[in-house]
């Protein structure tokens, strides 16, 4: 019975933190691709690149980030893995991808749901 009341509190709480670590997976590339992104600005002065040049200005021989990283928001939006960009068109298209401002060099991600935090993700 001991057992049962212990294992009832720790499995829902570990759980949680599994969904925390992901997020936190996914912060962190966001936080790598912003920095990349800041230093490649710097680099051409003034210039972001463009959506299809994205991976390439950014990973070409390594210098700002070795790849675009994977996006996976977890659950409840359980949105597949994937390293795609989008171009912000107007609005965002919950694909669980990544979504680009070319105009501003902003980086966010394409996700309209909530983070375990109660944040809506591409408000991160």
């Amino acid at each position: 019975a001991v057992l049962s009341i212990i294992a009832s509190i720790a499995i829902p709480k570990f759980a949680n933190m599994l969904v925390k670590t992901r997020e936190s997976v996914v912060k962190s590339s966001l936080g790598a691709l912003r920095s990349a992104l800041s230093i490649y600005y710097s680099d051409n002065e003034g210039y972001f690149p463009g959506v299809g040049d994205l991976a390439a200005a950014l990973s070409s021989g390594g210098r700002y980030i070795k790849e675009i990283p994977p996006s996976q928001i977890p659950a409840p939006a359980n949105h597949p893995s994937t390293a795609s960009v989008t171009d912000f068109a107007g609005a965002y298209t919950d694909l669980g991808d990544w979504m680009y401002f070319v105009s501003s060099g902003a980086i966010t991600v394409n996700c309209t749901h909530l983070d375990s935090v109660g944040r809506v993700w591409n408000t991160n």
